[in-house]
């Protein structure tokens, strides 16, 4: 899908600088370098994850520089045969935001979930004022659900930090 001189591209396991300028795309905006780009995935792993089925990966590139691009993960669901999409991350460079750029990737994802035969597409949003334009942007193209999100920290031995009582 294109925007005004933006092309939408669905990466592939041949396209890690691509992937790569994302990771950096990501960092920027989010101001988090350290987690996008401190530590991360070998060529190996990063194919991997592009060839599967379950990981889309979606720039947006203008005069050859990713300017905003989205991480999705298809998730296969067990009380029914389907599955969702969840929206990971979508960023835009400040200086490209505006031009609809968020809403075409949004737009694509929506052909490959129709193409997948996907139930339907998710995303959270944080509730700062920062996110007051992602937040209208979502309100514009899907129905807003009042949920609660938490992150549940893990030890280092890899355990959570709670128990749980019962039989597995």
């Amino acid at each position: 899908m294109n925007c005004p001189s933006h092309v939408i591209y669905q990466l592939t396991p041949d396209d890690l600088a691509l992937m790569d300028a994302l990771r950096v795309t990501f960092g920027q905006v989010f101001n988090q370098p350290d987690t996008y780009t401190g530590t991360p995935p070998d060529a190996d792993y990063m194919r991997q994850l592009l060839a599967g089925d379950h990981f889309i990966a979606l720039v947006a590139v203008k005069d050859g520089v990713v300017v905003g691009g989205l991480a999705a993960y298809e998730l296969k669901k067990f009380e029914q045969p389907r599955s969702e999409i969840y929206i990971y991350d979508l960023a835009v460079v400040e200086a490209h935001r505006r031009q609809g750029i968020a809403t075409a990737l949004i737009q694509q994802l929506k052909q490959i979930a129709a193409e997948r035969g996907v139930h339907s597409i998710f995303v959270q949003a944080d509730t700062e004022e920062e996110d007051a334009a992602a937040i209208a942007l979502y309100s514009k193209l899907g129905t807003r659900e009042g949920v609660l999100h938490f992150d549940i920290a893990l030890d280092e031995q890899g355990q959570r930090h709670h128990s749980v009582k019962g039989n597995r």
